[in-house]
């Protein structure tokens, strides 16, 4: 579609911008009603006899006993946060890796990259003066 703008024809761009946004919430829209049907199905399928050894709390063959609440030591978030982080990382460095290689962003994408395993750098040297790292 062209227009003109004080005499000199231009393209509007923004014609399509919204084609695009409707693809994604069409197969959002799908995938709801996908898992609507599929949950509303099994409901009306399925056989609806409680008793009280299925309204039982299940856990690993073993009968519930005592309260719900366990201690959990704190270091083992401390490590899940750690495997969290060098997952951003791997996340990020593969995509780098295939842009990198495209001609003319090399420079640039270098010295970002740098930049981010810097931050990650940083954190995992504040995380070993802690002596999180160390197993005790």
């Amino acid at each position: 579609m062209r227009e003109t703008v004080g005499g000199e024809p231009t393209v509007v761009v923004a014609a399509g911008y919204f084609a695009s946004y409707s693809v994604v919430g069409l197969l959002a829209l799908v995938g709801v009603l996908f898992v609507a049907v599929a949950f509303g199905a099994g409901q009306l399928l399925r056989p609806v006899v409680p008793t009280p050894e299925k309204l039982l709390t299940y856990e690993c063959g073993v009968d519930p006993v005592g309260e719900g609440w366990a201690h959990t030591q704190v270091r083992y978030y401390v490590y899940a946060f750690l495997y969290v982080i060098f997952a951003v990382d791997s996340i990020f460095l593969f995509p780098w890796a295939t842009v990198f290689a495209a001609p003319g962003y090399g420079a640039t994408t270098l010295v970002e990259m740098f930049v981010f395993l810097g931050f990650l750098a940083v954190g995992l040297l504040y995380a070993y003066k802690k002596g999180v790292l160390t197993w005790t």
